[in-house]
């Protein structure tokens, strides 16, 4: 197993469960253990970007963004971006795993077929405020022995928003109750508290730390089909299980001469397997704060701006873990599409899986939130963050030489697509709307900056300045039925036209979903287990 990341330790986990299956887990980053951040929901946020655990890697000038490069990082630590996320826990809708279907010919990946491994995946618990969730939640709809534990919030906000019972029904559309990976007890639920850690003691188990792999190996090669069995750090007997995320998975590729020849060959890399499709088709999330002055002194600047109160709350939540850092920071999460009749439609087609799919996300927040801009020095604000969840743009990774300790080229293309960046405008004008509200007199006092235009090329312009990404990329080793020469894997995640060489991550996925992304990835994943069991039984 190459990275310990979200899908990665779900595979150890589950593969060592048979004692017959030796495991070795490489992970390049450190242990998620003695980390408070990773432990506390609410301090999710100071993970990233630029610290010790993540890769710290920075995009290529977006044009989409008016030439800005933004940070883009990813998980470098057991359990992967799963131990620096945000927690937020939407399955996406079932348009978006049937269109899995549509691509792979693969009935297997339906979301009847993987509803039963988005359940096996995770566990249902009460809040830590213990109180009753009647109307927030579905509980037939979840599951209850699987190893993530997930949760609501458990310190209310003040919103008052109509919602849709629970949007991980697989008919998202509508404002609902946001679901967290996190336990009862206020802890983070990531792959590797949830899966990585309760296997640890077996014996068929091991994990290297702080080991990094620059290199797949061919051992054989067989009527043009090479077989990989080895890296540079170790030999396996059976088949070598790649799951380095979006970003790491292409670039060690590539490095081992899997990908484009062109490129390989630019960069003197002798090319093992001609797949042209390693890198491509990088899609992501674009992520805009929109913020307004409110009336309120109960927002996250009250905390952030008094540092009794900080240690306050945070000698509750090692106490009793209750009260705010037992939370994430967000309650609700609305999922919108765009009228059929939009004129943009005209242009381009809908690139959203389907009629239950959304386009676009608008996620409240108690306070001023934003990856671009730092918080004011006085003030209390709320955000409205707005998300395109079924972006058009396309981005690639690249290698920027042959060695493996360069960080690779990334370009998500973020709002590249006139499309994207009609959604985005649609979006910004929706939340608008919104806190416009007669529930909201008296509370909201103004916009802030260019968000008070009424002008849509205005809305244009600051979405350019001010988006970033929610770090959701997916896609650059897609997989394509059996018979398409076309993408990266099978439908069994086996890398094409190779033997001993599968990708278990998002990598793989074959569209975005409209959704955050992690609980897709614990059901791909579980599956992926089966099938490795089922292919080696």
């Amino acid at each position: 197993m190459i990275s310990a990341g979200t899908a990665g330790s779900v595979i150890a986990a589950r593969l060592s469960e048979n004692p017959a299956f030796s495991v070795l887990v490489i992970e390049a980053g450190s242990s998620n253990q003695n980390i408070l951040a990773a432990e506390v929901p609410f301090l999710g946020s100071s993970l990233s970007p630029n610290t010790t655990v993540t890769w710290n890697y920075t995009t290529t000038p977006q044009i989409g963004l008016n030439n800005r490069s933004i940070p883009y990082p990813r998980g470098y630590v057991l359990g992967g971006s799963s131990t620096i996320n945000f927690e937020i826990w939407t399955r996406g809708s079932i348009d978006d795993y049937n269109r899995f279907v549509d691509v792979t010919c693969d009935p297997g990946w339906s979301w009847d077929e993987m509803f039963h491994y988005m359940k096996k995946s995770e566990h249902l618990v009460p809040p830590t405020d213990n109180r009753s969730v009647f109307g927030e939640v579905d509980p037939s709809i979840h599951g209850k022995k699987g190893p993530v534990q997930v949760s609501l919030g458990g310190f209310k906000l003040d919103c008052e928003f109509p919602y849709n019972v629970d949007m991980n029904s697989g008919y998202p559309l509508g404002l609902g109750w946001v679901q967290n990976s996190m336990s009862s007890k206020g802890f983070r639920s990531s792959s590797a508290t949830a899966y990585l850690a309760p296997a640890m003691e077996r014996d068929n188990l091991d994990v290297l730390i702080q080991t990094r792999v620059t290199k797949l190996v061919a051992v054989s090669q067989e009527n043009g089909v090479p077989t990989f069995g080895q890296v540079e750090v170790a030999q396996t007997a059976t088949e070598v299980i790649l799951s380095g995320g979006t970003i790491n998975t292409p670039q060690l590729l590539q490095l081992s001469g899997v990908g484009d020849s062109a490129l390989l060959a630019s960069l003197n890399i002798t090319t093992i397997l001609d797949l042209g499709d390693v890198g491509k088709n990088l899609s992501d999330h674009p992520f805009l704060a929109n913020h307004w002055l409110v009336n309120s002194t109960s927002m996250f600047e009250k905390v952030s701006r008094n540092a009794t109160l900080t240690a306050d709350l945070l000698a509750q939540w090692n106490a009793t873990g209750t009260g705010l850092f037992s939370d994430p920071g967000a309650n609700q999460i609305s999922w919108k599409r765009l009228p059929s009749n939009s004129s943009i439609f005209q242009q381009y087609p809908d690139p959203s899986a389907g009629p239950a799919s959304a386009h676009y996300e608008l996620l409240p927040v108690n306070g001023f939130v934003s990856f671009v801009e730092s918080t004011p020095a006085t003030g209390f604000f709320m955000s409205v963050v707005t998300n395109i969840a079924s972006p058009l743009s396309r981005g690639s990774v690249t290698l920027a030489s042959s060695d493996p300790f360069d960080n690779p080229i990334i370009n998500p293309a973020l709002l590249e697509s006139p499309f994207d960046i009609y959604v985005m405008v649609e979006a910004i004008k929706s939340a608008k709307r919104f806190v416009e509200a007669p529930a909201w007199k008296g509370y909201i006092i103004q916009a802030l900056g260019a968000l008070n235009s009424t002008i849509d090329e205005d809305l244009a312009e600051y979405a350019r300045n001010s988006a970033s990404t929610v770090f959701h990329p997916v896609r650059t080793a897609r997989m394509t039925s059996y018979s398409n020469q076309d993408g990266v894997v099978n439908p069994d995640l086996l890398v094409k036209g190779s033997s001993g060489l599968r990708i278990v991550d998002a990598s793989v996925l074959p569209y975005i979903p409209a959704a955050h992304p992690q609980a897709c990835v614990y059901a791909l994943a579980e599956r992926a287990a089966d099938l490795i069991k089922a292919a080696w039984s």
